[in-house]
């Protein structure tokens, strides 16, 4: 697990709470109110970002075509002439970082009454860890995740919106809705073969066995024998997130779908990118513009069985994994519980406890020579704090 010092955080000022500014009505209102010992109005629901707190940390698996410029090749093992780009891949471990929730952040209306917003604010750091003992960070993103109220100016229900900043030069807005199921959730698959008008177009780098393709690594064979970079999983990288849970129980799942071009009624969100990115918009010709994301959350109660060993009271209580069966190169992160039973163990005991685990798929389409090249991002992460056994386990 990564320790507190290995997890960024974006810190607030500890005396921080959002709010309207009151006018000096509204101020004298409010005094009123507490001197009659009225509570005054809690903070906008976050709905299903409630789930967004602490720390988190996981493995995961990124995939992204890249252009390569003859005015900057990439040197490869076996050189290759003639290709435009290259595919990347890379095996991840990521941590992600929520702040304190923001409190009631209001918006002026102008078709309807005011509405009052409520998020969090994150910070999710990834790096390469394909080659061993050779760390390399390759994005930053700081954000916030916001709860949207229902609204009738626009008519829309409930809705949650990201809002992201990577250091290439890119920002992002992503709105969308949740829902919740019983159960593990289905995860689709995911496609990430460039395509345009005409259709999708395959490379030889999307061929594992290929061992002179333009590609990084361009020598897949023990990651074959691994299993962390198989066929299967380049086909379709959401193969890594279905083989992470197969043997887990999962009783519900909260399903968040956001996407920068969302279909009515929803119609906020967009990127924008820096002018580098952009490249000749005047010839459509860009370096590589990130024209359009989409993303799935999902937040998953994970059921586990763990043995807790023999304890006298008086010992310190005593700290478990939560790790079970699971696939080869995603089991190095797995909760930590924090067990204290209530009375002694004679003999080892299994008690039922329960963890939070976030998966993600992310899909950003990255315009250049006359494609559109998928980039996904998918990750597995579990909370980087201990889990407290509550009392009902013992009973």
């Amino acid at each position: 697990m990564a320790t507190p010092e290995q997890l960024g955080a974006i810190r607030l000022p500890s005396d921080f709470v959002f709010g309207a500014v009151p006018s000096a009505v509204e101020r004298e209102q409010a005094h009123e109110l507490v001197a009659r010992g009225v509570s005054l109005s809690l903070p906008p629901s976050l709905g299903p970002l409630a789930a967004f707190t602490g720390s988190w940390a996981g493995t995961g698996f990124n995939t992204i075509f890249r252009p390569d410029s003859p005015k900057t090749p990439t040197p490869l093992p076996i050189p290759v002439s003639g290709s435009d780009n290259i595919l990347e891949l890379n095996l991840t471990e990521e941590t992600l970082t929520f702040s304190q929730s923001l409190g009631s952040v209001p918006n002026r209306g102008t078709l309807q009454a005011d509405a009052f917003l409520n998020g969090v604010p994150y910070l999710q750091s990834i790096s390469d860890v394909t080659v061993l003992n050779q760390k390399v960070g390759i994005h930053l993103e700081p954000g916030l995740w916001m709860c949207v109220p229902p609204t009738v100016a626009p008519a829309e229900g409930q809705t949650v919106a990201r809002m992201a900043s990577i250091p290439h030069g890119t920002t992002i807005v992503a709105q969308g809705t949740s829902s919740v199921i019983a159960g593990k959730p289905t995860i689709p698959v995911v496609d990430i073969t460039p395509f345009n008008a005409g259709g999708k177009i395959k490379f030889a780098s999307q061929t594992v066995t290929d061992k002179g393709t333009p590609r990084i690594p361009q020598d897949l064979t023990a990651f074959i024998a691994a299993g962390t970079i198989t066929q299967a999983i380049l086909n379709d990288p959401n193969t890594v997130l279905r083989d992470h849970i197969k043997n887990q129980t999962i009783t519900s799942t909260t399903e968040i779908k956001i996407f920068t071009a969302p279909q009515n009624p929803l119609f906020g969100g967009g990127t924008d990118n820096i002018a580098f990115l952009r490249g000749d918009p005047a010839a459509a010709n860009p370096n590589a513009n990130a024209g359009q994301m989409s993303a799935t959350f999902w937040i998953e109660t994970v059921e586990h069985i763990i043995t807790v060993p023999i304890f006298k009271l008086g010992q310190e209580p005593l700290l478990l994994s939560g790790h079970g069966p699971g696939p080869v190169g995603l089991s190095k992160f797995a909760p930590q519980f924090l067990v204290h039973p209530p009375t002694p163990i004679t003999a080892p005991r299994q008690i039922k406890v329960h963890s939070t685990q976030i998966q993600y798929s992310q899909t950003v389409i990255l315009d250049f020579k006359g494609l559109s090249w998928p980039h996904v991002s998918v990750a597995t992460l579990v909370p980087g704090a201990p889990i407290p056994v509550p009392p009902s386990a013992w009973t």
